[in-house]
Protein backbone atom coordinates (compact mmCIF):
# COMPACT_ATOMS: atom_id res chain seq x y z
CA UNK A 1 0.00 0.00 0.00
CA UNK A 2 1.69 3.55 -1.41
CA UNK A 3 2.11 6.37 1.65
CA UNK A 4 -0.82 8.21 -0.34
CA UNK A 5 -3.24 5.25 0.30
CA UNK A 6 -2.68 4.73 3.91
CA UNK A 7 -2.71 8.67 4.32
CA UNK A 8 -6.31 8.20 2.79
CA UNK A 9 -8.34 5.96 4.99
CA UNK A 10 -5.87 6.99 8.67
CA UNK A 11 -6.14 10.70 8.09
CA UNK A 12 -8.85 11.61 5.02
CA UNK A 13 -11.52 9.71 5.43
CA UNK A 14 -12.14 10.54 9.24
CA UNK A 15 -11.39 14.53 8.55
CA UNK A 16 -14.11 14.44 5.95
CA UNK A 17 -16.72 12.31 7.93
CA UNK A 18 -16.25 14.74 10.53
CA UNK A 19 -16.21 18.02 8.85
CA UNK A 20 -19.27 16.98 6.07
CA UNK A 21 -21.08 14.76 8.42
CA UNK A 22 -21.31 11.49 6.29
CA UNK A 23 -23.47 8.82 7.63
CA UNK A 24 -21.94 6.23 5.20
CA UNK A 25 -18.10 5.79 4.75
CA UNK A 26 -19.17 4.95 0.83
CA UNK A 27 -19.74 8.58 1.01
CA UNK A 28 -16.42 9.99 1.74
CA UNK A 29 -14.78 11.49 -1.74
CA UNK A 30 -12.02 9.04 -3.28
CA UNK A 31 -9.90 9.40 -6.40
CA UNK A 32 -11.66 7.52 -8.91
CA UNK A 33 -8.93 8.11 -12.03
CA UNK A 34 -6.14 10.55 -12.80
CA UNK A 35 -6.27 11.09 -16.84
CA UNK A 36 -2.72 12.55 -18.00
CA UNK A 37 -2.86 14.13 -22.21
CA UNK A 38 -0.57 15.81 -24.20
CA UNK A 39 -2.34 18.25 -27.35
CA UNK A 40 -0.23 18.70 -29.74
CA UNK A 41 -0.77 21.26 -32.35
CA UNK A 42 2.50 20.96 -33.96
CA UNK A 43 2.13 17.59 -34.98
CA UNK A 44 0.13 18.73 -38.31
CA UNK A 45 3.76 19.74 -39.34
CA UNK A 46 6.11 17.16 -37.56
CA UNK A 47 4.21 13.91 -36.85
CA UNK A 48 7.05 12.30 -34.87
CA UNK A 49 6.65 14.52 -32.07
CA UNK A 50 3.98 12.44 -31.44
CA UNK A 51 5.95 9.15 -30.78
CA UNK A 52 8.80 10.69 -28.68
CA UNK A 53 5.86 12.45 -26.63
CA UNK A 54 4.00 9.70 -26.07
CA UNK A 55 7.43 7.78 -24.87
CA UNK A 56 7.97 10.69 -22.29
CA UNK A 57 4.51 10.46 -21.50
CA UNK A 58 4.76 6.56 -20.57
CA UNK A 59 8.23 7.89 -18.84
CA UNK A 60 6.33 9.89 -16.38
CA UNK A 61 3.14 7.47 -16.18
CA UNK A 62 4.69 4.75 -15.48
CA UNK A 63 2.42 2.63 -18.49
CA UNK A 64 2.13 2.92 -22.10
CA UNK A 65 0.02 6.35 -23.53
CA UNK A 66 -2.17 5.68 -25.94
CA UNK A 67 -1.81 8.10 -29.67
CA UNK A 68 -4.49 10.42 -29.95
CA UNK A 69 -6.27 11.09 -33.79
CA UNK A 70 -8.19 13.69 -35.12
CA UNK A 71 -12.06 13.19 -35.47
CA UNK A 72 -12.63 15.86 -37.80
CA UNK A 73 -10.71 17.47 -40.35
CA UNK A 74 -10.49 20.97 -40.21
CA UNK A 75 -8.95 23.24 -42.85
CA UNK A 76 -7.83 26.48 -41.24
CA UNK A 77 -5.20 24.41 -39.11
CA UNK A 78 -3.97 21.74 -42.48
CA UNK A 79 -5.33 19.34 -39.70
CA UNK A 80 -6.60 16.16 -41.69
CA UNK A 81 -8.80 13.61 -40.05
CA UNK A 82 -7.66 10.77 -38.45
CA UNK A 83 -3.86 12.20 -38.04
CA UNK A 84 -1.95 12.08 -34.96
CA UNK A 85 -2.36 14.71 -32.97
CA UNK A 86 -1.60 13.72 -29.35
CA UNK A 87 -1.26 11.38 -26.59
CA UNK A 88 -3.19 10.18 -23.49
CA UNK A 89 -2.91 8.16 -20.32
CA UNK A 90 -5.66 6.72 -17.93
CA UNK A 91 -4.62 6.10 -14.50
CA UNK A 92 -6.14 4.09 -12.00
CA UNK A 93 -6.35 2.11 -8.51
CA UNK A 94 -1.83 1.97 -7.57
CA UNK A 95 -0.12 3.70 -10.30
CA UNK A 96 -2.66 6.61 -9.76
CA UNK A 97 -1.80 7.02 -6.16
CA UNK A 98 1.87 6.73 -6.80
CA UNK A 99 1.52 9.47 -9.49
CA UNK A 100 -0.35 11.48 -7.50
CA UNK A 101 2.43 11.46 -4.65
CA UNK A 102 5.31 12.42 -7.32
CA UNK A 103 3.25 15.18 -8.24
CA UNK A 104 2.38 16.96 -5.14
CA UNK A 105 6.02 15.94 -3.23
CA UNK A 106 8.16 16.61 -6.07
CA UNK A 107 7.53 17.65 -9.57
CA UNK A 108 5.30 20.65 -8.61
CA UNK A 109 7.82 22.03 -6.07
CA UNK A 110 10.24 21.63 -8.79
CA UNK A 111 8.42 24.72 -10.97
CA UNK A 112 9.62 27.65 -11.39
CA UNK A 113 8.25 30.40 -8.54
CA UNK A 114 6.30 27.72 -6.79
CA UNK A 115 3.56 29.53 -4.79
CA UNK A 116 0.84 26.64 -5.06
CA UNK A 117 -1.97 26.37 -7.55
CA UNK A 118 -5.35 27.85 -8.53
CA UNK A 119 -8.35 26.30 -5.98
CA UNK A 120 -10.41 27.82 -9.05
CA UNK A 121 -10.09 24.53 -11.30
CA UNK A 122 -12.66 22.65 -10.32
CA UNK A 123 -15.71 21.52 -13.08
CA UNK A 124 -18.90 21.64 -10.75
CA UNK A 125 -18.47 18.15 -9.91
CA UNK A 126 -15.37 17.96 -7.42
CA UNK A 127 -12.79 16.94 -10.57
CA UNK A 128 -10.07 19.11 -11.09
CA UNK A 129 -7.59 20.27 -13.74
CA UNK A 130 -4.16 21.28 -13.99
CA UNK A 131 -2.40 22.52 -16.64
CA UNK A 132 1.22 22.22 -16.33
CA UNK A 133 3.38 24.04 -19.64
CA UNK A 134 6.90 22.33 -19.27
CA UNK A 135 6.57 18.81 -18.64
CA UNK A 136 10.00 18.32 -17.71
CA UNK A 137 9.60 19.49 -14.26
CA UNK A 138 8.99 15.87 -13.85
CA UNK A 139 12.66 13.74 -12.64
CA UNK A 140 12.10 10.99 -14.89
CA UNK A 141 12.53 13.28 -17.89
CA UNK A 142 15.64 14.22 -18.77
CA UNK A 143 16.53 17.62 -19.82
CA UNK A 144 18.99 16.54 -22.51
CA UNK A 145 17.31 14.39 -24.40
CA UNK A 146 14.18 16.34 -24.97
CA UNK A 147 14.05 17.91 -28.73
CA UNK A 148 11.06 20.33 -27.65
CA UNK A 149 9.52 21.40 -24.12
CA UNK A 150 5.85 19.75 -24.24
CA UNK A 151 2.42 20.94 -21.93
CA UNK A 152 0.87 18.38 -19.98
CA UNK A 153 -3.04 18.40 -18.74
CA UNK A 154 -3.40 16.27 -15.35
CA UNK A 155 -7.23 15.71 -14.58
CA UNK A 156 -7.61 13.82 -11.27
CA UNK A 157 -11.27 12.77 -10.96
CA UNK A 158 -12.78 12.17 -7.39
CA UNK A 159 -16.07 10.85 -6.50
CA UNK A 160 -16.44 13.90 -4.53
CA UNK A 161 -20.78 15.41 -5.84
CA UNK A 162 -19.07 19.23 -5.64
CA UNK A 163 -16.25 21.39 -5.92
CA UNK A 164 -16.31 22.22 -2.12
CA UNK A 165 -16.08 18.35 -0.69
CA UNK A 166 -13.55 17.94 -3.93
CA UNK A 167 -11.29 20.87 -3.17
CA UNK A 168 -11.07 19.47 0.77
CA UNK A 169 -10.60 16.39 -0.33
CA UNK A 170 -7.59 17.24 -2.03
CA UNK A 171 -6.35 19.45 0.24
CA UNK A 172 -6.47 17.12 2.85
CA UNK A 173 -4.30 14.40 0.15
CA UNK A 174 -1.61 17.43 0.16
CA UNK A 175 -2.36 19.46 -2.79
CA UNK A 176 -0.74 22.55 -2.28
CA UNK A 177 -3.30 24.98 -3.26
CA UNK A 178 -3.16 28.84 -2.84
CA UNK A 179 -5.74 30.08 -0.82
Amino acid sequence: MTTLKEKYTNEVVPALTDEFNYTNQCQVPKLDKIVLNMGLGEAVRNPKIVETAAQELGLIAGQKAVITRAKKPIANFKLRADLPIGCKVTLRREKMYDFLDRLINIALPRVRDFRGISGKAFDGRGNYSLGITEHIIFPEIEYDKTDAIKGLNVTVVTTAQTDEEGKSFLKLMGMPFKN
